[in-house]
């Protein structure tokens, strides 16, 4: 009797955050991971974790997570993914599935991450964008804040940026801090301020810690030469406060 071909799938998500505690699997608590894991046992009957490209946080959203697994099921990948889309809440779609090199790893293959955080500026949030961008009425340089986006762009070490990550103590877990920063801006279109980030990876808290610091040089708290220094001082302490999960959003993820 043949044996069964173990196969590397990807697969690309979307999901409205705001209704899970993250991507990663935790005891007791809905996940996106978790949920996902779930389905593909009920459709393959194999019991496997999908590997994400990243760990986006409880109320973040994708525009386009990746994920990776080795499965032994032959079922087709379209079949695969209507099937679990008939199972997944509305709130999390599988857009496709692949097959892919064994060698194939969502996070560690990746090559570059494309984040975007929103910012409504009107006076009135309506109801029903409220839990997707962060209201924030208040007065701001917006010009100065989309002159000074510039400045994290290139390899920097960015410690003040980063949160504590448990994650980080364990075993094959990087330690550096070092990133590239490929692209960093602020643009206006209409009601919202968003920033658009792509970089060679990203810390714990990183996006929104850098968005919670451009507030500040928005705000008239803080200057150029002030972000340098905060850049420079590798002091999470110096930086601004971290931004609310609400805006963000994973965009895409390159390989």
């Amino acid at each position: 009797m043949p044996q069964p071909v173990k196969r590397t799938l990807k697969l690309v998500l979307a999901y409205d955050g705001a209704d899970f505690h993250g991507w990663q699997v935790q005891p007791g608590l809905r996940t996106v991971q978790g949920l996902l894991s779930d389905a593909l046992a009920r459709v393959t009957g194999c019991r496997v974790l999908p590997q994400g490209s990243g760990r986006t946080d409880a109320g973040v959203h994708a525009l386009s997570q990746v994920a990776s697994l080795e499965l032994e099921a032959a079922i087709p990948t379209g079949n695969l993914a209507k099937a679990l889309n008939d199972l997944l809440p509305a709130t999390i779609r599988v857009l496709s599935v692949k097959e892919m090199e064994a060698e194939f790893h969502a996070r560690h293959s990746a090559r570059a991450k494309t984040y975007l955080y929103r910012i409504f500026r009107e006076a009135i949030c309506p109801p029903f964008l409220a839990r997707y961008v962060y209201h924030y009425p208040y007065p701001l340089d917006e010009a100065v804040m989309q002159r000074t986006a510039k400045m994290v762009e290139g390899e920097h070490d960015f410690t003040s940026f980063a949160a504590a990550d448990p994650e980080r103590g364990r075993a094959g877990a990087e330690t550096s801090n070092l990133r590239t920063i490929f692209a960093s801006s602020w643009e206006r279109p209409g009601e919202e301020l968003v920033y658009t980030v792509r970089g060679s990876g990203f810390l714990h808290h990183m996006v929104r810690n850098l968005v919670g610091t451009f507030l500040l040089v928005g705000k008239g708290v803080l200057d150029e030469r002030g972000l340098r220094r905060i850049l420079d001082s590798k002091d999470r302490s110096a930086a601004g406060a971290t931004a609310p999960a609400c805006g963000l959003y994973l965009k895409s993820v390159e390989y």
